[in-house]
């Protein structure tokens, strides 16, 4: 994307480092309607009627009775009252509200800078969008697996819908970064290599997601061992080559602690050769990114201990961010 407006360039540029903002805000707030159980409240999608929430008491009693309808109700809160209900109703509707938002304040900006510079300028752009809009389908189609026959939504179903997310922020950080910086490193590492440490990282996201989405946290709270070995002992090793190991929580959780392992390896092995070969201009980049790995291991661990306390877990997601983000800026310095 070139934009030559040097007036525009900075309108554009404000307006992606607001998008980015904002949705990342959107993943913490997914995060937490997670955390708290609060994803199934709302039973319908409601893409237009849902923008306002209830307010009359006939309202409250037409949601509340929708949810007394599926499973996670029937099953696990047939207990909850009006007000409990209120508490999880609010952290759905914020998500799905601030999902609403973010596709107004992406589509109207968009439709004005088109005008201004073209649409063929900002082909990029427009591919953004439509995963915009993508995910707000996935989100519908994520809450409907936890509808019926299950109390909770299906965890292949929320990991595409979280690792969509991470590559909407991706791409618009790209494109910032594209509009405010000017490559000009002389000596740069092998493409190929952040590329494939990214594909770690989004690799390690999506089996995070696993781990939310069959509460996997909540058992072998304990570390470096799961319990007092290695490998989970309600398992077989034979078991993590078949496809079923996915929906297995005690595996899920193995696969997430041993690629934080691997990821890190990776990293000290870049680290290594960016030292090596003295390329001075990556430095602060690579112990940027070092440092937030670091921060999310070690919130990780913490996370298993507690037992995925929100308060914790919540950090886990929000350092995730920083992650990806140092990541996909030490991709872009290497990158033609």
């Amino acid at each position: 994307m070139y934009i030559e407006n040097s007036v525009r360039k900075k309108y554009i540029s404000f307006w992606l480092a607001t998008m980015f903002s904002i949705i990342s805000i959107m993943i913490v707030v997914g995060g937490l309607t997670r955390l708290t159980d609060s994803g199934l409240s709302i039973t319908e999608w409601e893409l237009f009627s849902g923008f306002l929430p209830p307010l009359t008491t006939s309202d409250w009693d037409n949601y509340f009775n929708l949810y007394k309808e599926i499973p996670e109700f029937k099953e696990q809160n047939y207990s909850m009252t009006l007000q409990e209900f209120k508490i999880i109703f609010w952290w759905e509707w914020a998500h799905r509200f601030l999902g609403r938002l973010i596709g107004i304040l992406f589509l109207i900006p968009l439709i004005i800078f088109s005008f201004k510079e073209g649409y063929k300028k900002l082909i990029n752009l427009y591919v953004i969008f439509f995963l915009i809009c993508f995910q707000g389908f996935l989100g519908w189609y994520m809450v409907s697996s936890g509808l019926v026959d299950r109390v909770d939504v299906s965890h292949f179903r929320l990991s595409i819908h979280l690792i969509i997310a991470f590559l909407i922020i991706s791409l618009i950080l790209w494109n910032y970064l594209n509009l405010k910086i000017k490559k000009n490193l002389h000596e740069k590492l092998n493409y190929y290599i952040p590329v494939f440490f990214l594909i770690f990282i989004y690799g390690q996201i999506i089996i995070g997601a696993f781990v939310s989405g069959m509460d996997a946290g909540q058992i072998y709270n304990s570390w470096p061992l799961m319990g007092n070995s290695y490998f989970p002992d309600d398992n077989e090793i034979i078991n993590i080559f078949k496809i079923s190991a996915f929906s297995e929580p005690s595996l899920v959780q193995f696969f997430h602690r041993n690629l934080a392992y691997i990821i890190l390896v990776f990293y000290l092995f870049i680290l290594i050769k960016i030292y090596k070969k003295k390329l001075k201009n990556l430095y602060v980049t690579i112990n940027i990114v070092g440092l937030f790995l670091v921060i999310q291991i070690f919130l990780g661990i913490l996370t298993l201990i507690f037992g995925a306390q929100i308060y914790i877990a919540s950090m886990h997601q929000i350092s995730s961010i920083f992650l990806v983000s140092s990541s996909v800026y030490f991709l872009f310095l290497n990158s033609n």
